[in-house]
């Protein structure tokens, strides 16, 4: 099993910062493919990024692209979401995933993870 807290979120003003942290426990982390979602009121669950557990590939929604960095600290066991010019539309509960292999194919379905945090609240104020 592995266990996945998410920390960091709050509230911020349009074209402000947060950085998000994961801290993975339990079975090996670096060997795990690891993404963060998130999921607005009334909406199903999306893709935010994911990267694997080298670093050495990563994948982002389109709609974050240029704005957030995922990047990751094997030794601390901590994954990172680093959101910059944040607007209205990032307002969600924001949740790390952790997947069984070093990369996954289908990196932006949730089907593709098997151990989720229990998500941290992002809300930006325009």
């Amino acid at each position: 099993q592995v266990q996945l807290v998410e920390s960091g979120g709050g509230l911020v003003q349009a074209g402000g910062s947060l950085q998000l942290s994961c801290a993975a426990s339990g079975r090996t982390f670096g060997a795990r493919a690891m993404a963060w979602f998130r999921q607005a009121p009334g909406k199903e669950r999306e893709f935010v990024c994911a990267n694997s557990w080298s670093g050495g590939s990563t994948g982002y929604a389109d709609s974050v692209k240029g704005r957030f960095t995922i990047s990751r600290d094997n030794t601390r066991n901590t994954l990172y979401l680093q959101m910059n010019n944040l607007k209205p539309d990032d307002a969600a509960v924001y949740y790390c995933a952790a997947a069984r292999t070093a990369w996954v194919k289908e990196y932006g379905s949730t089907k593709s993870y098997d151990y989720w945090g229990q998500g941290t609240q992002v809300t930006v104020s325009s």
